[in-house]
């Protein structure tokens, strides 16, 4: 069975045009059980946003991801660019992750 995190993704990639998806667990941050996969943030960027306000972005995205509030997602954070938005605010590729350590060596 694939994770909440992988199926957020899997819906979302299937049904908009994207440029940049991020799909963030952060249950661990929330007082529930470990493993509860309730808590996500969604950082998504798409050409399909353009022209639509952030209130009806956020409804895509929460219709789209329905069924997972359904089956026990709680919290579902929100952050829909354009492509001109993100590259406004980040520059023009997504930003990177921090690095998880290593020598390189």
């Amino acid at each position: 069975m694939n994770s909440r995190a992988a199926r957020i993704e899997q819906a979302l990639d299937q049904a908009l045009a994207l440029q940049h998806l991020e799909v963030l667990d952060e249950s661990a941050n929330h007082s529930v059980p470990q493993g509860a996969e309730s808590h996500f943030k969604v950082v998504a960027v798409s050409s399909q946003f353009t022209d639509t306000s952030r209130f009806k972005r956020h409804g895509i995205i929460n219709d789209l991801l329905q069924s997972e509030f359904e089956s026990g997602m709680h919290a579902l954070a929100i952050h829909a660019y354009t492509e001109a938005e993100w590259q406004a605010r980040f520059g023009a590729a997504p930003m990177s992750p921090p690095c998880a350590g290593g020598s390189g060596k």
